[in-house]
């Protein structure tokens, strides 16, 4: 008896299934034209300008002038010309087509490799505080 209804119910799901409801469509009235947006009074604030009575011309942070860029020595600015520099003449001569003597291609080579070095070994070696996690704030 149950297997029959359910039958019953799947045939008929099946039987209406696309068809459509005639509702009769309300009718969708039509939109105001929009008003002209009303300026707001003086001292009033709007979304233009939340702040209207401020004056922000004297009221500007000014921040102080940067302080100057620190120097190196002339043996670490040699390192680093080394390392950026050698790796940089090699790559230029390479993509121009340039043959450079083997003497001076090895040198370029060991400017690079001693300019590293150097600078690695010059590196501090301890923590630069016995409490200094790495952290920055």
């Amino acid at each position: 008896m149950q297997r029959d209804n359910d039958d019953d119910a799947w045939r008929a799901i099946v039987e209406n299934f696309g068809d459509r409801a005639d509702l009769d469509p309300e009718p969708v009235p039509e939109p105001e034209p929009a008003a002209a947006p009303e300026e707001p009074a003086a001292g009033e604030a709007s979304w233009d300008d939340p702040y209207p009575d401020a004056d922000w011309s004297s009221d500007r942070f000014v921040p102080p002038p940067p302080p100057p860029v620190p120097s190196t020595t002339p043996d670490r600015m040699l390192a680093w010309a080394g390392l950026f520099g050698a790796p940089a003449i090699l790559l230029v001569c390479l993509v121009a087509g340039i043959d450079l003597p083997p003497l001076l291609a090895y040198l370029l080579v060991a400017a690079f490799v001693g300019g590293f070095l150097y600078l690695v070994l010059l590196m501090p070696r301890g923590p630069r505080d016995p409490d200094d996690d790495g952290a920055v704030v």
